[in-house]
């Protein structure tokens, strides 16, 4: 019959590993005492105290029951594999089988948060795509990405919100905001930061020719609200105006969209998705409040790349990723290597990979972990 004892020994040792990397240990000790804490009636008196001690509370709670549900599939599998071993039994082997490869999967799952150093990794991720370089080939391009990260986020079971779209003269969008919301967001789509490069036929020439065209995500991290930096409202120019996708295919059309520009830094942020004015306001000034927190971590740290990465044209030579699907497919990450050539797929929200080979390199020392 199939010997397992090799596979089950391996994941027995990166089970005992994320058990270490996790502090597990550290982390029970600390349950009992957010677990008081929550059961304290008083604790609501401090309402933003108490949203900090419940965060903690499911986060620590999430990552140790995790681990103890992977301890009890592997047990059973260990004494599954002895049983058959002991009688001979061919017919778990599988049973067994099948139960491995779940395991390395989720198992791999779980190492992925070892790869998440950054202040602020678990946080939910506020993300602009802007088009570049290109036309509007560069509009349809940056409104592809725009789709390739919903759909990555709907893949990751992550919440995606679209605060706004601002569609191209012809086709396409010239910008978009978006939050992402869900455990690591931010941590995964920091690596995503920077300008991306489409090869392809264009669908706009009349003539068939190969193009190249260019967009970029912006990527900063959501704050809670009290955390917000006060911001006066003298530095700031607030304009209403009616908000419209192409088509009524990103939002309503309304008469509450709100633009926010601060005006000391120049920072302007919109929102039309909401359903009032006062709603859109609202959210406009929570996305400035994260901008501008951005601004003023680069500022202290004096190293502008730390935080909102490498300030770079959105054209020729920037480029953190090439997505070519003309006169052949491939879609290559510059910074990590990682390629593949199942573009469909990638522009489809198959991102994982990327992601994972930038945490990795970044862990490496390819770039500072914020």
């Amino acid at each position: 019959m199939q010997d397992f004892t090799d596979d089950l020994a391996d994941l027995r040792r990166r089970l005992d590993d994320a058990k270490a990397y996790l502090r597990i240990e550290a982390a029970q000790a600390r349950l009992v005492e957010l677990e008081k804490e929550a059961s304290d009636p008083a604790l609501w008196d401090d309402p933003d105290a108490a949203r900090r001690v419940t965060t903690e509370l499911s986060r620590v709670k999430d990552d140790i029951d995790r681990v103890d549900a992977l301890e009890r599939r592997l047990s059973d599998l260990e004494t599954l594999d002895e049983l058959a071993r002991e009688e001979g039994d061919e017919s778990l082997g599988g049973e067994i089988g099948a139960g491995l490869t779940g395991l390395d999967a989720d198992l791999s799952d779980l190492e992925l948060q070892a790869l998440f150093t950054g202040e602020h990794d678990e946080r939910d991720a506020i993300c602009v795509v802007h088009s570049g370089a290109g036309g509007t080939d560069a509009a349809d391009w940056a409104e592809m990405l725009l789709r390739m990260y919903q759909r990555w986020a709907q893949r990751r079971g992550f919440a995606f919100e679209l605060d706004e779209v601002s569609p191209a003269e012809e086709a396409g969008i010239s910008s978009a905001t978006f939050t992402v919301k869900g455990r690591h967001a931010y941590g995964m789509l920091s690596g995503e930061k920077g300008v991306h490069r489409l090869v392809r036929i264009s669908p706009f020439d009349s003539q068939a020719r190969r193009h190249t065209a260019f967009a970029s995500l912006e990527a900063v991290p959501a704050l809670e609200e009290a955390e917000e930096p006060e911001i006066d409202p003298e530095d700031l120019r607030i304009d209403t105006y009616r908000s419209s996708g192409a088509g009524g295919q990103h939002v309503n059309v309304t008469d509450s969209a709100v633009r926010i520009t601060h005006l000391p830094t120049g920072i302007v942020v919109s929102c039309q998705n909401e359903r009032s004015q006062h709603q859109n306001r609202a959210r406009a000034m929570q996305i400035l409040a994260a901008r501008l927190a951005d601004v003023a971590r680069d500022e202290r740290r004096a190293e502008m790349e730390k935080l909102s990465g490498e300030k770079r044209d959105v054209t020729w030579g920037s480029q953190i990723r090439s997505y070519v699907l003309a006169p052949y497919q491939l879609v290559k990450d510059l910074r990590t290597d990682y390629e593949t050539g199942n573009i469909s797929a990638v522009l489809d929200g198959e991102i994982d990979g990327f992601m994972e080979s930038y945490l990795q390199w970044r862990r490496r020392g390819g770039e500072p972990a914020v």
